[in-house]
Formats: structure tokens, C-alpha cells, sequence
């Protein structure tokens, strides 16, 4: 069950990344859920590395965190991707 739901929230992540960078993203959804995943892990990594992993309430500074993990990695992702499929051709 934790698969399925770090799947849900790293698609959802990966989405919100896609939003947050300009322009338009040519990179498959798989490929974006894959980086919102990874991103999530990362950033539930620095969370607890500085120690604000679980706090009362809600945890806005690890959910902050595993935002900008997404967007890094989606940004990355986004590259590699545009490179191996060659960045002179657009695809629609």
C-alpha cells in the first residue's frame, strides 16, 4: 500500500513541478510521476537530515521540501529528456 500511495504523490508532485516551470514540458507523464516520486523521497530525506521530519500538525517544511525536489528533478528530468530525443526537434 505505501507503493501505491508514494505513486499517487509523486504524480501529484511531479504535476505541480510541471506547473511551477515555465514553458512547455515534453517529457512523458511517466517520466514526470518517476521524478515526483524521487523528488518526494529526497526531499522526506533533507527533511529529516535537518530534523523537521515529523513535527505537530501539519509538515509544511517537508512538504515544501519534496516540492522543490520535484521541480529540480522534473527541470532535470526535463533535459535529459529533450537531449536523448534531440532538443532541435519539437514535438507536439
Amino acid at each position: 500500500m505505501h507503493w501505491l500511495w508514494a505513486i499517487i504523490v509523486g504524480f501529484v508532485l511531479g504535476l505541480i513541478a510541471r506547473a511551477i516551470l515555465p514553458g512547455k514540458q515534453h517529457q512523458p507523464l511517466w517520466l514526470t510521476t518517476l521524478m515526483g516520486i524521487v523528488g518526494g523521497v529526497l526531499g522526506n530525506a533533507v527533511a529529516t537530515w535537518i530534523g523537521v521530519a515529523d513535527t505537530r500538525g501539519i509538515d509544511w517544511t517537508r512538504h515544501l521540501l519534496q516540492l522543490v525536489g520535484a521541480v529540480v528533478l522534473v527541470a532535470l528530468g526535463e533535459m535529459v529528456y529533450k537531449a536523448m530525443r534531440g532538443g532541435k526537434r519539437e514535438m507536439t
